[in-house]
């Protein structure tokens, strides 16, 4: 009997672009000109995307751009900080507050470096825009990546778009550029949806600052 293998993900010749955006534009809105300069960015690169990619960017430029910057970061920190659902750091859907989750840490971060990429030491190589950059840098091993997490990221743009936040457009854009969920994937947003992340409390130290972890209380923060 023929033993089939896993397939890599199709990656296409935009899909670097749209990466880079996405991760850009899930970074922290800083209030100095770098994220205007991220938000034209993404306005430009829309154009050579296809229009379910582009149209969720677009949305999301265009309500940045409305937004005085304050506001903008008063609710970037509401959605990321103070939302454990909406926490963009992937191995925790998958692993939460356990041991596991370290071990994932440290595989992500051997991964980056066999394919020559480097992760500043105050950064964790589980957070999303982390993510999409090694992918717009590394295409077929990102994308491997992301698909790994895809039921991951679909709870988060789920509890994104349920609580309204206009970074639920980044997450739309980001879903676009992965396989249509099926099957078992659909079966693990669900598990996620109903029971959350394991909650396991210990060892981690040696992998995970206790400050980026996800606070027991409900806050989820993240370097910025």
């Amino acid at each position: 009997m023929t033993r089939k293998t896993a397939r890599s993900p199709r990656t296409e010749p935009w899909h670097p672009y749209a990466w880079q955006v996405q991760s850009l534009l899930l970074a922290y809105p800083d209030p100095h000109p770098q994220f205007q300069e991220h938000l034209a960015l993404a306005r430009r690169v829309a154009a050579a995307l296809p229009d379910p990619v582009a149209h969720s960017l677009l949305r999301f430029t265009v309500h940045a751009e409305r937004t005085p910057p304050p506001d903008l970061e008063t609710a970037y920190v509401a959605t990321f900080d103070d939302r454990r659902r909406c926490c963009p750091y992937l191995t925790y859907y998958a692993h939460g507050d356990t041991r596991k989750r370290g071990i994932a840490l440290l595989r992500l971060k051997q991964a980056y470096t066999a394919a020559g990429w480097h992760v500043s030491d105050d950064e964790l190589p589980d957070h999303l825009a982390v993510v999409l950059e090694f992918a717009a840098t590394v295409p077929a091993a990102g994308h491997r990546l992301l698909t790994e997490h895809r039921a991951g990221l679909e709870l988060l743009r789920l509890s994104l778009r349920e609580s309204r936040s206009p970074w639920a457009h980044v997450l739309d854009s980001v879903s676009a550029t992965l396989p249509v969920l099926a099957g078992d994937d659909r079966e693990a947003v669900a598990r996620l949806a109903a029971e959350g992340p394991p909650e396991e409390q210990v060892g981690l130290v040696p992998y995970t600052p206790a400050q980026y972890m996800p606070d027991p209380t409900g806050a989820a923060g993240g370097p910025r």
